[in-house]
């Protein structure tokens, strides 16, 4: 009899379960978005070769228990046919986590949608030296929980005041969450504390009167973890304003724990391990 490679299937996106021979296989899906017809294959997959149910998963995928090892290689083709594949698995970039961004939600800052089909285009599957989380939230309202990824990023606005056109009226005060905005209606005095500012750019989509003009960029956060210890990641630097400086910041952040990672630790457990000075030094040319 053939042995059986579970780490191979792992890698594959099939998860060995309790139960002997069965197998629960998880869906590559970036940033949780699939079509309708897909969708249809997937029922049509789980009730022919599994339990006729599916599992969510916390990082907006889809798993299919009780594929049996003898089904695989024809669940495998069942799925190309809808243009699907499982997901990726142990030590790589795991799926790519996003929101609906700006193409859907008022709230949006950015295409969170696109900017993840481009990291699952770039850096889906990598190979690494454990499993690396990347995740795209649109807003400060943070769904998608950046903070908690290896790394995650958050659409931002940086906020610019234009004297000309403001009227005093302090929406821009009331609206702010973090006491950046102090408006005096009488004396027509306005005072901005940037060192305050969270770029979430409530003040820009309230003024009525166009007296604040936001620079659309992006929040990047370092090092997150949520699962046997939790740590909320760390923000390095105040603002990206091009997708091209964040994939070149991606690609030093994966670049340097490829160098310095050891098989089976957490890109954060790497850097507290070598040291942040150093990992920040990496990043100075970028920034």
């Amino acid at each position: 009899m053939e042995q059986v490679d579970y780490n191979e299937l792992k890698k594959g996106g099939f998860i060995q379960q309790i139960q002997k021979n069965n197998f629960s296989m998880r869906l590559g899906i970036v940033g949780g978005r699939i079509q309708a017809e897909q969708l249809q294959k997937v029922n049509e997959i789980a009730s022919k070769y599994g339990q006729g149910y599916i599992h969510m998963t916390s990082r907006q995928s889809i798993e299919i228990p009780f594929i049996k090892l003898e089904d695989i290689e024809a669940v495998k083709q069942e799925l190309a046919e809808a243009k699907l594949y499982p997901a990726a698995s142990g030590p790589r970039v795991r799926t790519i986590t996003a929101c609906q961004g700006n193409g859907v939600c008022r709230n949006g800052l950015i295409d969170s949608t696109d900017l993840a089909n481009e990291f699952g285009k770039r850096y889906y599957g990598k190979d690494l030296p454990h499993k690396f989380k990347l995740g795209i939230t649109a807003c400060s309202n943070n769904c998608l929980k950046a903070e908690e990824n290896d790394l995650g990023v958050k659409g931002a606005v940086k906020p610019n005041w234009n004297k000309d056109n403001c009227i005093y009226c302090g929406l821009c005060e009331n609206a702010c969450r973090h006491g950046a905005i102090t408006i005096n209606k009488t004396a027509k005095e306005f005072s901005y504390a940037a060192s305050a500012c969270k770029y979430c750019g409530r003040c820009v989509k309230v003024c009525p009167k166009g007296a604040w003009e936001g620079i659309s960029g992006l929040i990047v956060y370092f090092g997150g973890l949520f699962g046997n210890r939790i740590a909320i990641g760390k923000q390095l630097f105040p603002i990206v304003f091009t997708n091209d400086k964040l994939f070149e910041i991606v690609d030093i952040t994966l670049g340097f724990f490829e160098k310095h990672g050891k098989k089976g630790e957490r890109f954060r457990y790497t850097v507290e391990r070598v040291g942040w000075e150093l990992f920040e030094k990496e990043l100075e040319g970028v920034l």
